[in-house]
């Protein structure tokens, strides 16, 4: 998810997010780190105290530590490192990488004997479609894409649903009549998540005026530019913008920074529960509340029916609001004086009263 900014803001969020990063204690590493159980270090080659090998994982830009979707496919690998006692291996994708970095890690982790190998977002479609026939008995995980394969498990995620959700807190808690959209980067995946917020808006209060503004056009680096997100933010603030969702990973940082600046304004965070995330508890109290994706449980699902039933998860699984894949936070209780609208918006679209949107 992201966009262009301003030198302005570049010095004040840089700072923030290098103490954020040591708040946050990742231990990925870009081509070359390997974490047993709950992020501790292991060796990679051999299964350490005793462990035994586990999942191979490619995250996208902003990896471990993002407080968004990658961390939430970290929390699904964690849980089952602790209970199988794997011995798991992490890699990260950086900005600027090619589709041959993308088939190089992917390849390295399988080559190694990790199964199953999960490559955390859509970035890696081509990637999976290709390595997957090399390792056919590996099975390989993709969040937010689809590959049909015999041996790939396609996690995709209803996140228009939630979205739609978080327009309908947004307008219902709009003190200004204005609210905001920031996106990562312009492309099919992040317009469900537009597509759904301004539907959401619309349907709950027809006269909120949106503002949306995209990071970048094509380039992930998108999901990983909290100064650009932050600069988008401050623009959207000075318009009398109260409350801002942004989809964008690591990005959203900067934006959720900003608006604990000014007083009244609330963010709505992405994928994980951001008011929760220790890393961002300096700002909580203005994190209204965030649009979830369960990609934590999808992770977990996958790893548990290869390495505990020996019955791999494969073909396209979609999670919506109706299995709880996707939801609305309630963390910080800010949002209970309109629940009751929220939990009957929920109620129509899995009831299939309300359609939502997946394109903007």
């Amino acid at each position: 998810m992201r966009r262009v900014s301003k030198i302005a803001a570049a010095g004040v969020v840089s700072a923030a997010l290098a103490l954020t990063a040591t708040a946050c204690g990742s231990s990925t590493t870009s081509d070359s780190g390997s974490t047993g159980g709950s992020g501790s270090a292991s060796s990679s080659s051999s299964g350490g105290g005793g462990k035994t090998k586990g999942v191979g994982m490619a995250y996208d830009v902003g990896g471990r530590g993002d407080h968004s979707f990658n961390d939430s496919a970290a929390r699904g690998l964690d849980k089952a490192d602790g209970e199988l006692k794997l011995d798991s291996k992490e890699l990260t994708a950086a900005n600027g990488e090619t589709e041959s970095d993308r088939v190089q890690r992917l390849d390295s982790l399988a080559a190694a004997g990790y199964n199953p190998v999960v490559a955390v977002g859509y970035t890696y479609g081509t990637a999976v479609t290709t390595v997957a026939k090399k390792y056919p008995n590996t099975t390989f995980g993709l969040v937010d894409s689809v590959v049909d394969a015999p041996n790939v498990d396609s996690m995709v995620f209803a996140t228009e649903q939630s979205s739609y959700l978080a327009g309908v807190a947004a307008a219902l808690k709009t003190k200004t009549g204005k609210v905001g959209f920031i996106g990562g980067v312009q492309n099919t995946l992040i317009g469900t998540f537009d597509a759904g917020f301004a539907q959401g808006v619309k349907d709950t209060k027809p006269s909120v005026q949106l503002t949306r503004e995209y990071l970048y056009k094509t380039d992930p680096r998108g999901f990983n530019d909290a100064t650009s997100a932050a600069a988008k933010a401050q623009g959207m603030l000075d318009k009398g913008v109260d409350v801002i969702y942004t989809a964008a990973g690591l990005s959203g940082d900067g934006s959720i920074q900003k608006v604990a600046g000014k007083s009244g304004a609330w963010a709505i965070g992405v994928d994980s529960d951001q008011f929760q995330d220790p890393a961002l508890a300096k700002y909580k109290n203005s994190i209204l509340t965030s649009a979830i994706k369960n990609v934590d449980v999808a992770v977990y699902d996958l790893i548990n029916s290869v390495k505990k039933d020996n019955k791999p998860k494969v073909g396209t699984n979609s999670y919506d609001l109706a299995n709880n894949g996707v939801s609305l936070a309630t963390s910080g209780n800010f949002l209970s004086d309109v629940q009751a609208q929220i939990d009957a918006a929920k109620q129509k679209i899995v009831s299939g009263q309300i359609k939502v949107s997946s394109t903007p």
